[in-house]
């Protein structure tokens, strides 16, 4: 098996690749790929900001290729910022258990496994789930428009939905779709995996997804306290599983984390946690800002935080990536300042992941608009960090004139 071992945002490589493989890969814009100009039958390879594990199956050839992408950041603390955005209260210790593992996938694997091994050791969760059938007797309520649609005004038999009480439900549906997932990746350690099986072995009896379905929805409870963790886990395997059909037969099977959009998370996250005791409330992704006066124009800030009379006051955008050799892009500072004007405020905050200084700030002329920039250093111990950003969301209160 052809193995590629890359790093997030490292220098561009040269590996040696079929042109099917390579084609793959470019057309999924999983890396930046390019045939070598020096080296027949190498490609160049450049890691952006996706990281984890993808195979690429290419007809005609008997061994997939797999591709690992290495984030820059530890393991231990990736699955922190992962954890702490899923669930704030529930992981705000930081302890995710990724054994000794340094690549995504592994560590992936073993702490969902021992997620879901404290979710359903002691047995599987119960509750009631509609049900549909049809019967000759009468139980819980009649269908009336699929009676119609499919009897044709016949009596019998009567098309019914209930309730019932089973294990079949949308908690332990999530978590069998997950784990045939994670079985069919690569990479995943022979022990995890073994230990997965009996998982899976618990439960066979569970209906399973059907591909493209929307995942079923569950909603946070006493009695599911101890599948949570698993179950934002497992939504997390769901959507950021992938698994392309390209032309002339090539399949990419694979994981990947967008480091872009789970640090956006984090910090959007970490912002509204932060600024709770203040009051008011903090939107991620607002929807409701528009640039022009006739609300054409749509904008889509990462945060905003309005004040108790409903007032945005504090605005900030996330921005996971690179910052110039002498400062940060500027094209960032140009949408905020536009994120400032259209929501009326003085000033605005762009978050990087590092940097070159740990704040800069813009006074903008002829506007009185000040724009600042700080970096947050995700080498830090989670404790350490989220008092990072407790101190951030502080000064940003303090200088929101509220």
């Amino acid at each position: 098996m052809s193995v590629v071992d890359l790093v997030e945002h490292a220098p561009a490589v040269s590996r040696s690749l079929s042109d099917a493989a390579g084609r793959a890969l470019a057309a999924a814009r999983i890396v930046e790929a390019a045939p070598d100009p020096y080296l027949p039958g190498h490609w160049v390879l450049k890691a952006g900001s996706k990281v984890g594990a993808v195979a690429v199956h290419v007809p005609g050839e008997e061994e997939p290729v797999t591709l690992r992408i290495t984030p820059k950041v530890p393991i231990a603390r990736l699955f922190f910022l992962l954890g702490y955005s899923l669930d704030p209260r529930g992981w705000r210790d930081g302890q995710v258990d990724v054994a000794e593992h340094l690549e995504v996938l592994p560590a992936l694997a073993h702490a969902y496994e021992r997620q879901v091994e404290r979710a359903i050791g002691k047995g599987l969760l119960q509750g009631y789930w509609a049900m549909e059938d049809s019967a000759l007797v009468v139980r819980g309520r009649i269908r009336e428009a699929e009676q119609v649609r499919r009897r044709y005004g016949a009596a019998l038999p009567v098309e019914i939905t209930y309730d019932e009480f089973t294990t079949d439900i949308a908690e332990n549906r999530l978590l069998r779709a997950a784990t045939d997932r994670m079985l069919r990746l690569p990479g995943v350690p022979r022990g995890v995996r073994t230990r997965m099986l009996h998982q899976r072995a618990r439960l066979a009896g569970i209906t399973p997804l059907v591909r493209g379905q929307r995942l079923p929805e569950w909603r946070p409870s006493r009695l599911n306290s101890r599948y949570q963790p698993a179950l934002h886990l497992a939504q997390a395997i769901l959507e950021g599983a992938s698994v392309e059909h390209l032309p002339g037969g090539l399949r990419i099977d694979g994981f990947l984390f967008e480091m872009n959009k789970l640090f956006e998370d984090f910090v959007c996250v970490a912002l509204r946690e932060a600024m709770l005791p203040y009051g008011g409330r903090g939107v991620l992704q607002a929807k409701d800002v528009h640039l022009d006066e006739d609300r054409r124009v749509r904008m889509r800030p990462d945060f905003v935080w309005y004040g108790q009379r409903g007032r945005p006051r504090v605005v900030a955008d996330a921005k996971y990536k690179a910052g110039k050799a002498d400062g940060y892009p500027d094209a960032d500072l140009y949408q905020m300042f536009a994120y400032c004007t259209a929501l009326g405020l003085a000033e605005g905050h762009l978050v990087y992941a590092k940097g070159n200084t740990p704040h800069a700030g813009h006074h903008v002329r002829e506007t009185g608009t000040v724009l600042h920039q700080h970096a947050l250093d995700l080498d830090r111990p989670p404790d350490e960090l989220l008092a990072e950003m407790g101190a951030l969301a502080q000064g940003m209160i303090r200088t929101a004139h509220v």
